[in-house]
């Protein structure tokens, strides 16, 4: 892990370019591909929901099935090692893209003329193949941009905007596609995206494997996850990305019911969680102009308190305006965050663990954010605000114990 660090930190890795034939262009179709697969898996969920209840099934088949899109995302870590295991680990996400494309195609495609459990085996197939269209592809990114620290911080502004894309875009484009065509046409086009990803991320640079032929030397699962819990900088990462995901998980529940205590029509909830997403994307544009400077495990501690901030002026909104405000806000501190947690993945992860440390820290914010949006709709039944206030306490707790922690490593390493 040092040697990583070395290597991406040292004097002359700063001031070398990207590698021949990357660069700008190797950027463009990493972007590309990045978000058309971040669209299918953001809006698969949705695009199965509305399958499921405009053709007259019921609410609780609805959530069945679209589980089976979200929970085997759990299943990344286990996927991952075939990426840091692969010569070629294009053509494990191309792989995979093209699996989500034909697993999510034939899952629509059954609804209704076949057994449910068989639907239900292929969207959990295409769900499987969900992690490696997320952390998968973001693990790719240090390899294509080059060494140098601000072009990488540059390009996870990219990145983060593909997540934005993703999670705004896709279902917008299934509630579209689901109101002028069907739910099935949507899903279709999801998958066609899919599909069309593979083919991008097969043009994407090639990279060399880091294990130099000695596949015993790449870390299993378990081992992994130890590797992460005992390094002291992506443990931080792991449990501040977890508590700030389960926070913000609180904001599109808590949005419905804010407009009642607002005094606004419920239907303006829908401009609550879009003055998020355009929050999450205009930071992303700023991270790219201005990329972020400084140590990750500083940044994701300083970036952290900003999201309490933002929570906190959502809570104490007096007004709708002002809540609006506050969303967009707490959008654009969120992405902050969120690229600064991509640093540290790409800066503290050893080389040889780089594609399973990114799939483990995403699937373990992945379920954080369900488990935020599950405590988010129970205690907003006691009070609308109350999911707010917890989020905000959770996250200074883990920066306080983040803070806490680094110190102690410091005086450790002082005094050995």
């Amino acid at each position: 892990m040092n040697s990583q660090r070395t290597a991406s930190s040292s004097p002359r890795s700063r001031e070398d370019g990207p590698p021949s034939g990357r660069g700008a262009g190797g950027l463009a179709r990493y972007v590309v591909a990045a978000a058309l697969a971040r669209t299918a898996d953001g809006g698969a969920v949705v695009a199965v929901v509305l399958l499921v209840t405009s053709s007259g099934g019921s609410g609780t088949l609805a959530g069945v099935l679209g589980a089976c899109i979200t929970a085997p995302h759990l299943l990344g870590p286990f996927v991952a090692r075939s990426l840091d295991l692969a010569r070629d680990g294009r053509k494990v996400i191309a792989a995979a893209c093209l699996l989500y494309a034909t697993a999510l195609t034939a899952g629509v495609l059954t609804y209704g003329h076949a057994p449910v459990v068989l639907t239900a085996l292929l969207l959990a197939t295409a769900g499987a193949c969900g992690p490696l269209l997320t952390g998968g592809i973001s693990s790719r990114l240090p390899a294509i941009v080059g060494p140098r620290l601000r072009t990488q911080r540059r390009a996870q502004g990219w990145d983060v905007a593909t997540y934005g894309i993703g999670g705004t875009v896709g279902p917008s484009l299934v509630a579209a596609l689901s109101g002028w065509i069907s739910p099935t046409a949507a899903a279709l086009a999801l998958a066609a995206g899919a599909a069309t990803a593979a083919g991008g991320v097969l043009l994407l640079p090639f990279s060399a494997p880091t294990h130099g032929g000695d596949r015993s030397a790449i870390l299993k699962p378990a081992a992994t996850l130890a590797l992460i819990a005992r390094t002291g900088r992506l443990r931080r990462t792991v449990y501040l990305t977890m508590v700030v995901a389960l926070s913000v998980a609180a904001l599109p529940i808590t949005a419905v019911h804010l407009t009642k205590i607002l005094g606004t029509e419920p239907a303006t909830a829908a401009l609550l969680t879009a003055a998020y997403g355009l929050g999450n994307l205009t930071g992303s544009i700023a991270v790219m102009v201005r990329p972020l400077t400084g140590d990750p495990d500083r940044l994701m501690r300083r970036l952290a308190l900003g999201v309490v901030a933002g929570l906190l002026a959502v809570t104490a909104s007096p007004a709708f305006g002002v809540s609006v405000a506050a969303y967009a806000l707490t959008g654009i501190l969120n992405t902050f965050f969120f690229a600064s947690t991509l640093a540290a993945r790409t800066e503290y992860a050893p080389s040889g663990a780089r594609g399973q440390v990114f799939i483990w820290v995403a699937a373990l914010k992945i379920t954080s954010g369900s488990a935020g949006t599950a405590l988010a709709g129970s205690l907003t039944g006691v009070s609308v605000r109350l999911p707010l206030a917890v989020g905000l306490l959770a996250v200074s707790a883990a920066v306080a114990a983040a803070t806490v922690e680094t110190r102690f490593a410091r005086a450790a390493a002082k005094h050995p």
